[in-house]
């Protein structure tokens, strides 16, 4: 008959036992804090993206916003910034954001480079591309932000629609531009239903941020003519352009031509906008979006 009370063997026996639930205890609630930041980080940053975005369309204080992310920094960084670019950026406007310490980006896919930002007309972007981030202790648990050059932020990659089936507007265009732009000095000429108004704009006055960046209006042939300048880069290496009228509103033929340029127009509109050309010796490359 047994006695009272346990014998070693059976407290070894539950000791083991309490320790065995305890490291599977331990295990699992590691594995489910790392997961818990892996999905925090992706949608803080998934949010400070479209934050940046909204900052761009709304033209707050007249600026583009972008994110920068800092995977020199420990733990990695995401840095909301105010420019056209990273290194031309209002420092003194800088929110940086750490990640957990628990996860990290990697293999950022961003055409080359490691910032998004965003135009301050369609919200497009042209850092399209992914933002993988993983768990640094499990490298197997993966997390990925898809931005596309639409710039719809989002956790899917975009599946890219044909070109050849979209309706394309010759009244959106994009378009290189080689000679040197003397931004001090030069004009902008709007010819308005073949002279019948004409706008001198000085391309110094319509300068943010390092880019030409204008939209006028003019009434011609009765009614309002509205019309959107500006550039993606300007004197980079060249200059490329997005000029865009609005079909609804625009029903007179416009040229557009720079002062410094007496080999052509930058580009020529027909007043039923079905047809955009150009004639200047720089102008090349001229998309319709």
């Amino acid at each position: 008959m047994k006695q009272g009370g346990f014998t070693l063997i059976e407290v070894l026996v539950v000791v083991a036992i309490i320790m065995v639930l305890s490291t599977i205890f331990v295990t699992d609630f590691g594995v489910i804090q790392k997961k818990s930041d892996l999905d925090a980080g992706v949608q803080e940053v998934a949010g400070i993206l479209k934050l940046a975005q909204s900052k761009t369309l709304a033209s707050e204080n007249n600026n583009q916003y972008g994110v920068y992310l800092n995977t020199a920094a420990s733990p990695h960084q995401y840095i909301l910034f105010k420019g056209s670019s990273y290194a031309a950026r209002d420092t003194s406007y800088d929110q940086q954001y750490p990640l957990p310490k628990t996860i990290e980006f990697f293999a950022i896919d961003l055409n080359g480079g490691n910032e998004v930002v965003f135009d301050k007309i369609t919200g497009a972007s042209q850092q399209s591309g992914s933002i993988p981030f993983r768990v640094q202790l499990d490298t197997t648990q993966t997390k990925t932000i898809y931005v596309a050059s639409s710039g719809t932020v989002g956790f899917e990659a975009p599946v890219a629609p044909s070109d050849a089936s979209r309706v394309k507007d010759s009244r959106h265009v994009h378009f290189d531009y080689s000679r040197i732009i003397l931004t001090a000095a030069e004009n902008i000429v709007l010819d308005f239903n073949n002279g019948q108004v004409v706008q001198t704009l000085p391309i110094s006055s319509h300068l943010a941020n390092g880019q030409i960046d204008l939209e006028t209006t003019a009434n011609a042939g009765g009614s309002d003519q509205t019309v959107q300048i500006h550039t993606h880069r300007l004197n980079n290496l060249d200059t490329q352009f997005s000029i865009h009228r609005d079909r609804r509103f625009n029903d007179v033929p416009l040229k557009i031509t720079l002062s410094g340029d007496i080999s052509g127009y930058l580009v020529n509109y027909s007043a039923d906008g079905l047809t955009t050309d150009f004639s200047s010796l720089f102008t090349s490359n001229l998309n319709w979006q």
